[in-house]
């Protein structure tokens, strides 16, 4: 199940930007974080997308997903000017940035080797 964050439990349970100038990811497993707004069409295509591998991955995986109409400061932390965007955060390694509804295939795919997670 995706779990919809503000910036208090973004702060908690992802990356306390405030408190560390070094990217510190505070999870104890890979996490996604899909940047998305109600009115975005591209964002409403991936959700069921999201939704399945977050049933798939179990507790291997966190997808979170973060509003950007509601958290704007938080968007304009990451410098997200279009959306969906996914953060990806691996264990001990910096994140990476995905733009655009990418494909299931295409995100399992960078599951496995950027978050090194596996079904």
């Amino acid at each position: 199940m995706t779990e919809n964050l503000t910036k208090a439990t973004f702060l908690e349970k992802v990356f306390n930007y405030e408190k560390n100038k070094e990217w510190t990811f505070e999870g104890s497993v890979p996490a996604i974080i899909d940047f998305y707004a109600d009115w975005c069409g591209p964002c409403k295509m991936i959700a069921p997308v999201l939704e399945e591998l977050s049933e798939e991955y179990g507790d291997k995986l966190k997808i979170y997903k973060v509003d950007t109409e509601a958290e704007q400061e938080l968007s304009a932390a990451f410098g997200i000017r279009s959306i969906p965007s996914m953060l990806f955060c691996p264990m001990g390694e910096e994140p990476q940035m995905a733009h655009g509804a990418l494909p299931k295939k295409q995100l399992e795919q960078i599951i496995k080797d950027v978050l090194k997670t596996e079904k």
